[in-house]
Parts: C-alpha cells; sequence; structure tokens
C-alpha cells in the first residue's frame, strides 16, 4: 500500500493506492496555518487515522512547497513560510519513526501524470502548473530528474523569452528578479497585465470568460498570454524536448490553451518539425497527493 500526503497552504490532503493502484481512500483537511508543529501532527493523525481503518501499514510520501536544500538539508523557497529553514522531512520523519519521501508539489504532480495521468507512457514529461504561481517538474522513464541544487523543472524564474520592448523589464519577482515567466503566466501576473493595459480589475478567469463572451480587450490579453505561453514552453523543448507538456492548476482550465499554443511554439524551437504534446492533467487537484504516493515506485 502506498500512502501519498499533499501538505497545502490551506488544505492537507491523504490518498492511500492499492497494490492494484486502486484508490482506497482519501480525506482532505484544513491546514493549520502557520503552525510547524501542528502541520507534523495533522500529518501523523492522518496516516494513523488511514492505516489504523485499512488494518496495514504504506509508504509514505510527502508532496510539500518548496524543496530540500542539498546545501543545509532545511526547507528552502516554500509559501508556507513556516517550513522554511526547517529540516520538515528529518523531524516529520522523527514524529512517525518510519522512513518517509518527500518532494516538491510540481515534482509530484509531474510524477502522477507522468505514471498514470495524461502523460502515461511518455518517456520524457515535463509538468507544469499555472495557477497562483508557475511551478514545475521534469519526470524521464517514470523518475523525477533532481539535481544537485534541488530546482529541476524551476522554469518559472528563468526570464520570459523572446521579450518584446514593451515587456522589459519586467515585473519584479519575489525571488529578487526582474521579467520571470512567472510575473507573466500566473494568474495573478495575468490579471496584473491585464489591468494595465485596460484599468480594470479581474481575475484571471474572469478575463477567460469575458474573453468567451466576445469582449475584445480580454481576447487580445488572452492571445498576448498564449504567446508568451509558446515562448516559454518553447525554451523548455529546446533544452529537454520533452514528449509531452502537462498542465495542471487554475489556467489549465483555459481550453484554447491546447490548440493555440501548439500552433505558434513552432516559430520558437529550433526544430522543422514539433511532435511534443501539449496537454490537460487527468487527475486535475488531486495529482499533487498521487505523485507522493507514486515516490515509492
Amino acid at each position: 500500500m502506498r500512502i501519498g500526503i499533499d501538505l497545502g497552504g490551506t488544505k492537507t490532503e491523504i490518498i492511500a493506492l492499492g497494490s492494484d493502484n486502486d484508490l482506497l481512500i482519501r480525506r482532505r483537511i484544513d491546514t493549520p496555518q502557520g503552525e510547524y508543529e501542528g502541520a507534523i501532527k495533522t500529518i501523523c493523525t492522518l496516516i494513523q487515522e488511514v492505516e489504523t481503518e485499512l488494518g496495514e501499514q504504506g509508504s509514505i510520501g510527502i508532496a510539500t512547497p518548496g524543496a530540500v536544500s542539498p546545501a543545509s538539508g532545511l526547507i528552502k523557497n516554500a509559501n508556507s513560510t513556516c517550513l522554511n529553514g526547517r529540516p520538515f522531512h528529518v523531524d516529520l520523519a522523527n514524529a512517525l519513526n518510519r522512513e518517509i519521501r518527500i518532494a516538491n508539489d510540481a515534482d509530484c504532480f509531474a510524477l502522477s501524470e507522468a505514471v498514470d495521468g495524461a502523460a502515461a507512457g511518455a518517456a520524457t514529461v515535463f509538468g507544469v502548473i499555472i495557477g497562483t504561481g508557475t511551478g514545475g517538474g521534469v519526470v524521464v522513464n517514470r523518475q523525477l530528474l533532481s539535481g544537485p541544487n534541488a530546482i529541476a523543472g524551476e522554469w518559472g524564474h528563468n526570464p520570459l523569452p523572446w521579450p518584446r520592448a514593451d515587456e522589459l523589464p519586467g515585473s519584479k519577482c519575489y525571488c529578487g528578479q526582474h521579467g520571470c515567466i512567472e510575473t507573466f503566466l500566473s494568474g495573478p501576473g495575468f490579471a496584473r497585465h491585464f489591468q494595465a493595459q485596460h484599468q480594470l480589475t479581474l481575475n484571471a478567469k474572469e478575463i477567460v470568460e469575458l474573453a468567451d463572451q466576445g469582449d475584445q480587450r480580454a481576447i487580445t490579453s488572452l492571445r498576448l498570454y498564449e504567446d508568451r505561453m509558446a515562448r516559454a514552453l518553447a525554451s523548455i523543448i529546446n533544452v529537454i524536448d520533452p514528449h509531452v507538456i502537462v498542465l495542471g492548476g487554475g489556467l489549465s482550465n483555459i481550453a484554447c490553451l491546447y490548440e493555440n499554443v501548439p500552433a505558434l511554439w513552432g516559430k520558437y524551437v529550433f526544430s522543422d518539425r514539433v511532435d511534443t504534446r501539449l496537454v490537460q492533467a487527468q487527475h486535475g487537484d488531486s495529482s499533487g497527493v498521487r505523485g507522493a504516493a507514486w515516490l515509492y515506485s
């Protein structure tokens, strides 16, 4: 039995997968806000309840915001800031008195979709979460690609490729740089650029709805968003040449992306033809927790 846990900023989800990869149980509860010890206690309680109910122990994989720094062994880059600078994986393993495996939530998303999701069977997969941020992960032959800095797949903190004059220097990103992909393609970034162009405050979902109603301002902004995504993903194709790119997160529900972005990225990709497929995640917002369970495979 494989147990997966997704420690989110607002919700913590747990699932158990059986020997045939069937879903045995799923639960979701509120994440204690800003409470490091509370997060550990919540996870321990969920695991104990699930294993008691199912009558067996399972392997334990955890999806977390941020990543374990190879330099310090502590969590870094987590938007759940109470985790940063803490040995979360060590403290949790000690509290459980068991081995655990831990990975970034975007990595777990990519792993889930590569193993038994929208990219199942593909040799090389790039998984993208486009929501409040732009996380990413790389899976090769059903194995997560990791590196010495624990940042594989962090495409969102590269500059937007082939920038237009009016896109420079770009908005300041929380990472300290300007013009990061995340500042253009995240939900807040999309909304911010629409507001700057049209002096109208809407969120990403409202902009897309307005475009569906034929509003030319929203349509123009959406077409520009598609071109920016095409440029950003073309740079990924040029580097790792994935067989499949999977989109997840709130903005992955924009249906036109799957036809329009591949129609645009060819002029940026260094090839005479682009056979990479762009698909929507199969498991939705449960991809992260499923990928955590798949950390043992």
